[in-house]
């Protein structure tokens, strides 16, 4: 399988401008690419294929108003063109119902969020004996290699953010020696926003909320931000502090998902979550609370990362009613608001943690090998023997939270 690494790259005040004056050229060539398709649609002409984008690129390079695109690596601009026409074939999926449905191609613009630009092994970048990052057209660059890399990349990817920061993407083709050995445990996730995970076995894991936590010092420097007059040099210092504020979070947040979806495919064979609406829950009163538990990420490293090391990955249908159903008879009681945590079966009588009885149930709909014992708060109401009646002494109130992984 294809995977990415990613590597925070530091270059210096030459190879920033190389960089963007390739961000930009790349930007260009999409935008003319993406503009010469929209007027031939708007004059009712037949779809600009790509061999014509590739022959006018090259014609417009040689003209007076486009003779600097020669400035930069020309596998930029063409990997331009293929992202062009990836864009195009994921609207048209969408359309036809292959894949989820996505806006149209647009426009590029220099103040976005995120610039990229892309190069192939026939472009002769190379790993330096010295560690650096050769880039045509731009020089060797220092990197902060935090591990090694797998296997030769086959593409490299130079990402600049909104914080300013440079990062190198490697894609690299992995071999099947990194399957882990087979183990025991098969378990249910239940995703929620109070704890983050909670498990068929009964663990729970809290939610961190890093975006909560960072809430008083993303709004100061949102303060500031809004203060600074537009156009000035200091409103794009202040810019710069809140994407960075903002990237913290976010690196916090995925750091925190790294973590826990590892040590939950390390330590168990077979892993069963529930397709949640996403979308639909980001619409709601629990907007900022569904985005800052970031549930998509973490499911999509699970996947991923079964497939990697050897693991079973399952995933239910969201309409599953996971939390109306008794996990212990299997008698359907009906929907519940969110404010009952806790409820009790009519049939059996058993009382039931909401969240630990979802996961059971989210493993039985995956049809994994669990028992439902985690999901059983106290037993149902039954008398006491004869050698258990009386009074006992009062116990000490134990303290111990459900294991978990540290807190970043």
């Amino acid at each position: 399988m294809q995977l990415r690494y990613g590597f925070r790259l530091y270059p210096n005040g030459s190879q920033r401008s190389a960089l963007a004056r390739a961000f930009g050229c790349a930007r260009v060539v999409f935008n003319d690419a993406l503009r010469v398709r929209e007027n031939a649609r708007a004059a009712g002409l037949p779809f600009v294929a790509s061999g014509e984008l590739s022959k006018q690129l090259t014609a417009s390079k040689k003209t007076p108003e486009r003779a600097w695109l020669g400035e930069v690596s020309s596998v930029i601009l063409q990997q331009s063109l293929r992202d062009l026409d990836t864009a195009y074939r994921n609207f048209f999926d969408g359309l036809k119902g292959k894949r989820p449905r996505m806006g149209a191609p647009r426009f590029k613009s220099r103040k976005d969020n995120r610039q990229s630009i892309r190069f192939t092994a026939n472009a002769g970048w190379k790993v330096t004996p010295g560690g650096k990052l050769r880039l045509p057209k731009v020089g060797d660059v220092r990197v902060k290699w935090s591990r090694m890399l797998p296997s030769t990349p086959s593409t490299v990817t130079v990402l600049k953010d909104a914080a300013g920061r440079y990062f190198a993407s490697f894609v690299v083709e992995t071999d099947p020696s990194e399957v882990l050995p087979e183990t025991t445990p098969e378990v249910g996730i239940d995703l929620g926003l109070s704890h983050f995970v909670i498990l068929s076995d009964g663990t729970k894991i809290d939610s961190p909320r890093f975006l909560r936590r960072a809430e008083k010092k993303l709004k100061k420097a949102q303060q500031s931000l809004s203060r600074k007059a537009k156009g000035s040099s200091n409103r794009g210092k202040a810019r710069l502090v809140v994407a960075r504020a903002h990237a913290q979070v976010a690196d916090a947040r995925r750091e925190f998902h790294h973590q826990l979806s590892t040590k939950l495919i390390r330590e168990n064979q077979a892993i069963a979550v529930e397709d949640l609406a996403v979308k639909g829950l980001a619409r709601t009163k629990l907007a900022k609370s569904v985005h800052d538990a970031g549930w998509s990420q973490f499911v999509t490293m699970l996947e991923y990362k079964a497939a990697r090391y050897g693991r079973t990955f399952v995933k239910i249908s969201r309409f599953e009613p996971t939390s109306q159903v008794c996990s212990q008879c299997g008698v359907k009681d009906g929907p519940k608001p969110l404010h009952v945590r806790t409820w009790e079966c009519e049939a059996c009588g058993a009382v039931l943690d909401r969240d630990i009885n979802a996961a059971v149930n989210v493993a039985k709909a995956a049809g994994l090998a669990v028992t439902a014992c985690g999901a059983r708060v106290r037993p149902g109401l039954v008398p006491a023997q004869r050698d258990e009646t009386g009074t006992h002494p009062k116990t000490r109130r134990s303290t111990a939270r459900q294991a978990g992984i540290a807190l970043l």
